[in-house]
């Protein structure tokens, strides 16, 4: 700059920019940090997270997504890790610390080629190879499974849940999931297709989790709304309100004068006889059973009971969506439009006192593909445990059904894949050769959490299972429970293909997303808000823990 000059500003006073090697180095931390933070949790000896927010509120988990969405996480490179998490959830339910860990470890096998001064594009390009050369490897190794072979789905759903608060109960958990399942699979076009949605759970506090049920139909967090109405009503025919029974108001607002006392009386009349004709119309269309999405007035509920109409309020959207699906019966906004055929059928409606609430259950609905289970457990964190085991088991045994394909586990199938890499790795012109080799490295970073996740000698183990596979064992993993090398096969512990690829791709995705960023322009905080994660003291990756009291292991 020639001397006397004024340096010209582009970006605004006080913005943050950190460019080349520094912004790439900052990011790869911040990275590492997340997937550290997960990585204890990995395996049935990983230990779980306590998360406690701002108001005191406790989640106890090592369900990675859970622990991710969780903590207020600042640093921009960690959002996009923690992105991973959510959308390997979303898709397969089940490896969420897998691909969070497998994204930070490439990141850290990229960090040593950057050192080397090898290109972010040709280690982009690398990793890309690899995946897709692992992608094809994939269905070489695997299995296939159908939906009749309920042995082999019982044992995906336990990988799925295990680690899990729920130990010595995986087997009784594993059938319900996969009965579960299996009722709500159907064929579209050839192809089986599982909607987990119409498994639906509900939780209630008390008893022990061996008391968790699985129901045939529909169970509602709701009881009858008046005490003379039936307790139980076989033959049920189910009128599905999205309104209530109550008097209208205006949308607009107006004011009602009375200035004769005995007009009083008449103006109470007209409004007790809008709700006798509801009720009215209701009985009219044969219909013995109620479900409103809105309140029911009390003397509505009267003359429903003087029918011995089974009523209940209140019923939330998406369960009166499922009602609608299971029954048969269509949702009806207007009650003048309630005809005989807009009624969805049930054999039994009935109330039951679950702990000390009662709820209702709709049994031996017209479509059979609709089920709930309802979870018991001592208190509501480990209510919270069971259904996030749940969840993932429905998914996989889901995924499983839908594909007809698994894998291996205990980090068998990432040391085939890594073994595979690396022989294809020769086949590769070029620096993209390093690339592809550090992709394979990375890999064994699944089998290594395991190993020393269960205290084991993570070297000796690896160098031990990486000659079994040279020699042709493909099946062979970590056997944590029994401190040494296993086939997978053997052990029951095995998972869908669809995880795994779903895993490889994503961390690979955010992995060479955030290798080619050379340059982070952070704008300046708004009054009032936390600083920037990775800066202002804050350890890279996590930025102001929303309050978060002493977490453990991070």
């Amino acid at each position: 700059m020639m001397a006397g000059q004024v340096p010209i500003l582009v970006l605004k006073e006080g913005t943050e920019r950190e460019t080349g090697k520094n912004a790439q180095k900052n990011n790869i931390q911040a990275a590492k940090a997340i997937a550290d933070a997960v990585r204890t949790t990995l395996g049935p000896k990983g230990m779980d997270k306590m998360l406690v927010d701002s108001l005191g509120d406790i989640v106890i988990t090592n369900d990675g997504a859970t622990i991710l969405k969780e903590i207020d996480v600042q640093h921009p490179a960690a959002k996009m890790i923690v992105e991973v998490a959510k959308s390997q959830d979303m898709a397969v339910g089940d490896g969420t610390t897998t691909s969070v860990v497998l994204a930070g470890e490439l990141l850290k096998q990229a960090e040593a080629l950057l050192d080397q001064n090898i290109h972010p594009t040709v280690i982009t390009n690398g990793y890309r190879m690899a995946s897709q050369k692992a992608l094809e490897i994939l269905p070489e190794i695997a299995k296939k499974v159908t939906k009749n072979d309920t042995e082999t789905l019982k044992k995906i759903a336990m990988t799925a849940m295990t680690g899990k608060n729920i130990g010595p109960d995986r087997d009784y958990f594993a059938d319900l999931v996969v009965k579960a399942v299996l009722s709500v699979a159907s064929e579209v076009n050839g192809k089986l297709k599982v909607d987990v949605d119409n498994i639906k759970i509900e939780k209630k506090a008390g008893g022990g989790v061996k008391d968790t049920q699985l129901i045939d139909g529909i169970v509602l967090d709701k009881e009858k709304v008046h005490p003379r109405m039936p307790k139980m009503v076989k033959g049920a025919k189910i009128a599905l309100l999205n309104e209530g029974l109550e008097v209208k108001k205006t949308e607009i607002s107006a004011k009602i004068q009375i200035e004769d006392p005995t007009k009083i009386h008449e103006f109470l009349e007209e409004e007790e006889n809008q709700l006798k004709e509801m009720v009215e119309k209701i009985k009219a269309s044969g219909a013995n059973v109620v479900f409103a999405q809105k309140g029911i007035d009390d003397l509505a509920q009267h003359y429903l009971a003087k029918y011995n109409i089974y009523g209940a309020r209140r019923i939330k959207k998406s369960d009166m969506e499922s009602l609608a699906k299971a029954t048969g019966g269509k949702i009806v906004t207007n009650l003048d439009d309630l005809k005989e055929q807009d009624l969805g059928y049930a054999d039994t409606v009935e109330e039951i006192k679950i702990g000390n609430d009662y709820m209702t259950f709709v049994r031996g609905c017209k479509d059979p593909h609709a089920v709930s289970i309802l979870i018991r457990g001592g208190t509501e964190h480990v209510i919270a445990e069971v259904e996030r085991a749940l969840h993932d088991a429905i998914k996989v045994v889901g995924v499983t059904v839908e594909e007809g394909l698994i894998v291996s586990g205990g980090g068998s199938t990432e040391t085939e894949l890594a073994l595979r890499i690396r022989d294809f790795a020769h086949t590769v012109g070029g620096r993209e050769q390093l690339a592809v080799e550090a992709f394979a490295n990375a890999l064994e970073i699944i089998p290594r959490s395991l190993a020393e996740n269960a205290g084991m000698d993570a070297i000796n183990i690896l160098m031990k299972l990486k000659s079994m596979h040279e020699q042709g064992r493909k099946s062979h993993g970590v056997d944590v429970l029994g401190n040494g090398i296993e086939d997978m096969y053997k052990l029951g512990v095995v998972e869908p293909v669809k995880v795994k690829s779903q895993a490889i791709e994503s961390a690979m995705e955010v992995a060479t997303m955030i290798l080619r960023i050379d340059d982070v322009i952070a704008s300046k905080k708004k009054e009032g808000q936390p600083g920037q994660g990775g800066q202002q003291g804050m350890p890279p990756g996590m930025g102001g823990m929303g309050g978060m009291g002493g977490m453990p292991e991070m």
